[in-house]
């Protein structure tokens, strides 16, 4: 699966081939410890995790200098992907359970990822602003976006604006936010696996101008 990672982002260096091949035996090793990964999953990690994570990246190039949270990364997901996939983007991998934010800091010290900073707190508790939030489905989208909007800079300097990014399957009319515009990406027009048939990638915005 590592390879099908590589047809679908031909432009990787030889670094970022060489961390992601160091992703599955680095969560292997730490999963035997601290399970942040179901056991029966583990196995999937590039395909359910990684390439997951990775979605975002077919919608959006971050800018170097730009600043990306991500709320409820676990055992680092989608933050660890991300933050290989753009070197010169500062992310801030956020979990308010300490074994996984431990997981997720020694995975990207052992990747020698420069460009992440890792929190153990509330995210309420979390100071700064952020070009964009980044999460897999840790609750429901109009909690999230509560959790999220105030971290969010005004200005937008990307090609689509600053909000948030959710990876998250099913109907989600019930949960968006009132007075907040939603763009969504299917993921099997991104990705031709079937695990991707009933997945989504949304982004919440108090900006509707770039989201045509």
């Amino acid at each position: 699966m590592l390879n099908k990672i590589f047809e679908y982002f031909p432009n990787l260096n030889g670094t970022q081939k060489q961390q992601l091949a160091m992703l599955d035996q680095l969560y292997r090793d730490w999963n035997a410890q601290i399970n942040v990964i179901s056991r029966q999953d583990i196995d999937n990690l590039y395909l359910h995790h990684v390439l997951h994570s990775l979605s975002i990246a077919k919608v959006v190039d971050f800018l170097s200098g730009a600043k990306v949270i991500d709320i409820g990364t676990g055992g680092g997901f989608p933050g660890i992907p991300l933050a290989i996939m753009f070197p010169q983007t500062n992310f801030v991998l956020n979990d308010s359970i300490a074994k996984k934010i431990k997981v997720a800091g020694a995975i990207a010290k052992s990747l020698g990822l420069n460009n992440v900073t890792v929190v153990n707190d509330r995210v309420e508790n979390i100071d700064g602003q952020y070009d964009f939030v980044v999460s897999r489905a840790v609750a429901r989208l109009d909690q999230m976006w509560q959790w999220a909007s105030p971290k969010i800079k005004q200005e937008s300097l990307h090609a689509l604006p600053n909000g948030v990014f959710y990876l998250k399957g099913g109907d989600i009319t019930a949960e968006l936010p009132k007075n907040v515009f939603c763009k969504s990406w299917e993921l099997k027009e991104i990705f031709a696996e079937p695990y991707f048939s009933e997945k989504a990638l949304v982004l919440l915005s108090k900006n509707s101008a770039k989201l045509n």
